[in-house]
């Protein structure tokens, strides 16, 4: 069974940075995507960014492209989001989740980490 636990949330200042990490376990992760995806209070959940376990193909949300990036560590079959020029609108909880290829949907999640950026 998939497992994931993140880790690495806070409080940050706006401009600042963070990094996310997301722990998988359970299986082999070849032919999985991993994605994060954050989720405002009040507001629906959104995509931020994805990789392709295997070949490393990244693809970002519009809001956050050329300050987040995803990366990942198969000898730590772990998943990074890497978030730097961060603004008081990434204030979110941050979810790490799977897609088994080539289903489009995404599960299991993790439990989610607070980021929380101040003006």
């Amino acid at each position: 069974q998939v497992r994931l636990v993140e880790s690495g949330g806070g409080l940050v200042q706006a401009g600042g940075s963070l990094r996310l990490s997301c722990a998988a376990s359970g299986r082999t992760f070849s032919y999985y995507a991993m994605g994060w995806f954050r989720q405002a209070p009040g507001k629906e959940r959104n995509f931020v960014a994805a990789i392709i376990w295997r070949g490393g193909m990244t693809s970002y949300a519009d809001s956050v492209k050329g300050r987040f990036t995803i990366s990942r560590d198969y000898a730590k079959n772990t998943v990074y989001l890497q978030m730097n020029s961060l603004k008081p609108e990434d204030t979110a909880v941050y979810y790490c989740a799977a897609r088994r290829l080539p289903s489009a949907d995404f599960g299991p999640w993790g439990q989610g980490t607070q980021v929380t950026v101040s003006s």
